[in-house]
């Protein structure tokens, strides 16, 4: 590990008890407007779990006497369950994507209603938690917001945590382990510090994120990081322990299409030219019991800066 990045540990790692609620609402109070906190849950499908997580935000971080949080928006992927109508009745506004921007098509993919979420809200800080997540713990908010409030140099915070599989409280993470991880370490090391690189808990400024581009599907938080590391370097990145992260598991064909869209993402980033076929042909046993090839489409798209989008940028100015 490069020593850089061994300071960077030392200085930008933090546990979610170092700064406690009363700290984080001064800090707050003390920032104005700059301090205005906006919660957003992309959601696709998630009616088991995604009420749980709001029901607890409001509680614990959007009360008169715990005012840390200003907005809280369920952005809805195109779900066909319950999801809306759960995440309204906890307290969420919710947003549909394709009610967003409507001038552009919506294209399927986790960084694509993150992106445009960017459009309905209104803090200067901007935090990220996905919506699949058990046993919720308010400080996965309150955890990675709070550098942010309390250290004005500090421009994105991601949340790092053990990642449960089934029974066992650690083991999960397959992707990071053996694509993203090998990937960092090899074309940014300076990146090699982060315990969960592609985590969906994160929070960040919004001047950085209106400046990045965004891969539409499940690259996005490979990208977005790599991109802040250009943009504003290494000691303007931080993360926080918020303990043990607990969600539903993906199977083994699933995994492979979200590693085949982190490759993806990180090719785009080293300038090795146009990819000959963006797609990925897994297998299955078909009825008869023999092998059928089954083959998806990676994600190709990135949606530009979102400073570049007229009706952003109007809307920025309005305010």
């Amino acid at each position: 590990m490069l020593d850089e990045v061994d300071r960077w540990l030392e200085r930008r790692s933090w546990s979610a008890v170092d700064r406690p609620l009363p700290r984080l609402l001064a800090a707050k109070r003390a920032a104005g407007p700059a301090g205005r906190v906006s919660v957003v849950l992309p959601a696709l499908n998630e009616e088991a779990t995604v009420g749980d997580i709001v029901a607890a935000i409001r509680r614990e971080l959007m009360t008169e006497e715990t005012p840390l949080v200003d907005e809280l928006v369920v952005m809805d992927s195109g779900s066909t369950d319950r999801t809306s109508a759960v995440a309204a009745a906890a307290g969420a506004r919710v947003v549909h994507r394709d009610d967003v921007l409507p001038r552009l098509p919506a294209l399927p993919g986790k960084g694509e209603v993150l992106w445009r979420s960017l459009m309905v809200t209104s803090g200067e800080i901007v935090c990220f938690v996905d919506a699949d997540l058990r046993d919720f713990d308010p400080a996965f908010v309150s955890g990675i917001v709070g550098p942010l409030l309390t250290e004005p140099d500090l421009a994105l915070v991601k949340a790092m945590y053990d990642r449960a599989i089934g029974n066992a409280p650690v083991g999960g993470g397959r992707v990071t382990e053996l694509v993203a991880r090998p990937l960092i370490n090899l074309y940014w090391p300076q990146l090699a510090g982060f315990v969960q690189p592609l985590g969906g808990e994160y929070a960040a400024r919004r001047s950085l994120l209106e400046r990045l581009s965004f891969p539409v599907g499940y690259g996005v938080e490979l990208g977005l990081l790599v991109d802040a590391l250009r943009t504003v370097g290494l000691d303007a990145l931080g993360q926080v322990d918020v303990g043990v992260r607990k969600h539903r598991n993906q199977d083994g064909p699933a995994l492979g299409r979200m590693a085949a869209a982190i490759y993806r993402t990180a090719h785009a980033r080293l300038a090795r030219g146009p990819l000959i076929r963006p797609e990925l042909t897994q297998f299955e046993r078909g009825p008869d019991g023999s092998f059928v090839p089954r083959t998806h489409p990676v994600d190709t798209e990135e949606r530009p800066p979102m400073r570049t989008v007229p009706e952003y940028a109007a809307r920025r100015h309005a305010a």
